[in-house]
């Protein structure tokens, strides 16, 4: 993921950060799925998905507790 398409990430709020979480996993799932059938072109793009819904997750958990810290 190229450093600005992170920081647009970043500036999300928490409902948009979990509807990107929820979009990648449904590609991961479909490319685990395609893969599984049949071999993809490009199998790095898993990785590639797995670590973008890392970011997301951790975004998410960051942005969780600094809600929970200002209240």
């Amino acid at each position: 993921m190229k450093a600005k398409q992170k920081e647009t990430i970043k500036s999300k709020s928490l409902a948009e950060l979990q509807d990107l979480l929820a979009k990648a996993k449904e590609k991961q799932f479909n490319l685990l799925f395609k893969h599984s059938t049949t071999p993809l072109s490009n199998p790095l793009e898993i990785r590639v998905v797995r670590r973008e819904i890392a970011l997301l997750n951790t975004l998410i958990n960051e942005k969780s507790a600094a809600d929970g810290q200002s209240k």
